[in-house]
């Protein structure tokens, strides 16, 4: 598989990024940084940090989106530290200017058209900025895979919406009306991969330098987690979304058409879909009818099985 991955890393990012690189069979063509754990600049410095920790220093990484489209810049350093990666991030260093992270994705996939899947893991600020680039971008790419939404479920950021759609709903709207073939990893699959202490205490044993930063970043993060919950655990979402994107299997699907909220007061950035199960001859109005496409989207998952997969991604030796 040839993947652009569009992130912000923090700390489950940047997990995510070590899991790929692990994976044989697997090519990161690009990565693009965005606004949303930190400022664009400083997650691509620390994309191209774990890039380098997981042996693809090589890998071109493109400063992307500052700020969402029509809100003002939040970030979470609040979960992942002020330089995104609990105190372990670098100094933000090169030329955060040329080509943009939309850009790069508009020029691979002409390049490479119907080969590259993209995977999102931050704020869609920049695969709707590239979208607006390239309106036939939903032909050009082979899949994308997004992190974010809640389907039936409580959002984190807010009551109402997970922190993806909510650090730009516009966005996140655009990108799933579009038409692209893309499936949706929410929170109603991600907050089951949550690696518990004994996990954690597992990978701290490890002498492979990917799993010492691991180990590292995690201690930052399970602590946000542990205040949160009462119990000691680190929420895994990015690191899933890569392992569902490289297999499927781990997870069940259905199709839906999906929108975001824009407008509530309280509700803004709220995942939309009608999950009531209406037969055919019920004609009830739909806030989401107009021929917007169905998206695929994850329903349940096997965590256990993720989380395994992990563990051995930052444990063993890289492939050479």
């Amino acid at each position: 598989m040839r993947l652009i991955v569009d992130a912000d890393p923090g700390i489950d990012d940047a997990l995510a990024l070590l899991y790929l690189a692990a994976q044989g069979g697997v090519e990161i063509v690009a990565v693009g940084s965005v606004h949303g754990n930190g400022p664009a600049a400083q997650t691509a410095a620390n994309a191209r940090h774990v890039l380098g920790l997981g042996g693809l220093p090589e890998v071109p990484v493109a400063v992307g989106a500052w700020r969402p489209l029509a809100q003002p810049l939040e970030t979470a350093e609040f979960v992942h530290g002020p330089d995104a990666l609990g105190g372990h991030g670098v100094p933000i260093s090169g030329d955060v200017r040329g080509e943009s992270a939309a850009e790069q994705v508009v020029r691979l996939a002409r390049a490479n058209p119907g080969e590259l899947t993209l995977l999102a893991l931050g704020p869609l600020t920049n695969v709707a900025l590239a979208l607006l680039l390239e309106p036939d971008l939903p032909r050009l790419l082979r899949a994308v895979v997004v992190l974010g939404g809640a389907i039936g479920v409580p959002g984190n950021l807010t009551a109402h919406a997970d922190a993806n759609f909510y650090h730009d709903p516009e966005a996140a709207d655009l990108v799933l009306g579009a038409g692209f073939t893309l499936t949706l990893i929410g929170l109603n699959v991600t907050e089951a991969a949550r690696a518990d202490g004994a996990w954690l205490d597992a990978l701290s044993t490890s002498d492979n330098p990917r799993a010492r930063f691991a180990t590292a970043v995690l201690a930052h993060y399970a602590a946000f987690y542990t205040n949160m919950f009462g119990v000691r655990v680190a929420t895994l979402h990015d690191p899933l979304a890569a392992a569902m994107a490289l297999d499927p299997g781990l997870g069940t699907y259905e199709q839906m058409v999906v929108g975001v909220e824009l407008a509530g007061t309280h509700t803004r950035g709220q995942t939309l879909t009608d999950l009531r199960r209406l037969s055919s001859d019920v004609h009830i109005a739909s806030s989401l009818a107009g021929g917007r496409p169905p998206v695929s989207v994850a329903m349940t998952v096997d965590a256990q099985a993720f989380l395994d997969r992990l563990f051995a991604a930052l444990t063993r030796p890289l492939q050479p």
